[in-house]
């Protein structure tokens, strides 16, 4: 997919720390991803969406909130009915500055070309949300006004997070660790069990609690992303991939892998390996 780049210089006007936006969004599938040169976070107001990347496309929903670091190319198509979100275009420079002074911060708006950082907002939160989003919208587009709405946002972000940490049991984190390695993963949601060493029941609820998946979920993420490296980085066949990851079905593999990445595995390879011969 061609890519085009977007610069805050066109966007921002002189004295301008951030730009506000509220739209609704094309059902039209992109013919291209843009890149850009500027932090962004937008948040879906309502409706469905899906944010596509070069590796992988993102399904979001009302609620969904997301961080973009420049340098990712991207693009938002709306899905069903009409999709709007509000939208918030950052200088470079005052990200950077927030970074330097409250390391927290990257944690939302990471390095440049890092994967976006999607975080889900429930019904109150977004009450919320949309409240200091007015105030914003309202404010001189100044340094002041932008602080005054993101520090309180990604502190209370941060804070969440840090709550969630905590509330994870020891075992389910060191499990989380071990489940890492493909010895262990190949054995899918049984193999994250084992390490648990409780019972599948209890672990699904405590997971579903802590993380919003299911050990299942957790673990097939895992092999995909585990398998995308080997797709981009290795000769190896789809089926030697598949079998090393514990997928015996290349049917069920295509599957999760198109979920994962919006593409299949084939198609993965040939993206990031043009001009190399591959075996079947």
């Amino acid at each position: 997919m061609l890519t085009t780049s977007l610069h805050q210089a066109d966007i921002l006007s002189k004295g301008e720390d951030y730009h506000f936006s509220r739209s609704v969004l094309s059902r039209t599938r992109p013919k291209a991803l843009h890149d850009q040169d500027y932090y962004e976070l937008f948040w879906l107001h309502n409706g469905r969406a899906r944010l596509v990347t070069e590796a992988t496309r993102l399904a979001l929903s009302e609620g969904d909130l997301v961080f973009i670091s420049p340098g990712l190319p991207h693009a938002l198509q709306g899905q069903g009915e009409e999709s709007h979100i509000v939208n918030l275009i950052l200088r470079r420079k005052r990200v950077r500055e927030l970074i330097e002074r409250f390391p927290e911060v990257s944690q939302y708006f990471p390095g440049a070309g890092a994967i976006p950082v999607q975080v889900r907002r429930d019904i109150r939160q977004m009450a919320q949300l949309s409240t200091a989003a007015k105030t914003l919208e309202a404010s001189p587009r100044t340094a002041l006004f932008l602080e005054a709405f993101l520090l309180p946002l990604i502190a209370g972000l941060a804070l969440e997070a840090r709550e969630t940490t905590e509330a994870m049991p020891l075992w389910l984190s060191d499990a989380l660790v071990r489940v890492e390695e493909p010895a262990v993963f190949r054995d899918g949601a049984a193999g994250l069990v084992a390490q648990c060493g409780k019972a599948h029941a209890h672990v699904a609820r405590t997971m579903q609690n802590c993380l919003g998946q299911t050990p299942s979920d957790y673990v097939n993420r895992l092999r995909m992303d585990y398998a995308a490296r080997r797709l981009k980085g290795t000769p190896d066949s789809l089926a030697e991939i598949a079998t090393d990851i514990g997928l015996q079905n290349m049917s069920h593999f295509h599957r999760l892998f198109r979920a994962r990445f919006g593409m299949t595995p084939r198609q993965y390879r040939v993206k990031y390996q043009k001009g190399v011969v591959q075996p079947v």
